[in-house]
C-alpha cells in the first residue's frame, strides 16, 4: 500500500509541474488569440516561394498522357480483361479445356502488364529531368 501511495503522489506531482508553463506562474489570457486560417489560399511561409500550379488535368487528359508515356500497360490490361471474360464465358459453356487455356493466357497477360509497369517506372526514373 505505501508503494501505491508513493506512485500516486509522484504521478500527481509530475502532472502538476508538467501543466504549468516554464517561467510563467499565471497564464496570460490576453496574449493568446486563436489563429484563423484561410483555407482557400495556400499557407504563407517566409523564405519559400511555391512554384506556379500547372493546369488542372482531368481524367481523360491524364489517361491519354499516361498511355502515350507507356502504351504497353493499357494493352496488357485489355489483354488480361479479354482473356478473363472470354475464359469465364468458356467455363460457363462447359468448355473446360478452352477455359484452362484462357486462364493461362490471362496469367501471361498479367505478367506482361506487371513487367510493362516495372519497365515504365525504370525508364521514367532514369530519364533526365527537363
Amino acid at each position: 500500500m505505501p508503494c501505491l501511495f508513493h506512485f500516486l503522489s509522484t504521478y500527481v506531482l509530475i502532472m502538476a509541474t508538467a501543466t504549468t508553463p516554464v517561467g510563467q506562474d499565471q497564464p496570460n489570457k490576453t496574449a493568446s488569440r486563436p489563429v484563423v486560417f484561410d483555407l482557400s489560399q495556400p499557407p504563407v511561409i517566409e523564405g519559400f516561394t511555391p512554384l506556379p500550379r500547372a493546369r488542372e488535368e482531368n481524367f481523360k487528359d491524364k489517361f491519354i498522357r499516361k498511355t502515350k508515356e507507356n502504351p504497353f500497360v493499357p494493352i496488357g490490361c485489355l489483354g488480361t480483361a479479354g482473356a478473363l471474360i472470354y475464359g469465364l464465358s468458356a467455363f460457363r459453356r462447359g468448355k473446360t479445356r478452352q477455359s484452362q487455356l484462357l486462364m493461362r493466357t490471362r496469367i501471361f497477360a498479367q505478367g506482361f502488364t506487371v513487367v510493362a509497369i516495372i519497365v515504365g517506372v525504370a525508364v521514367t526514373a532514369l530519364k533526365p529531368k527537363q
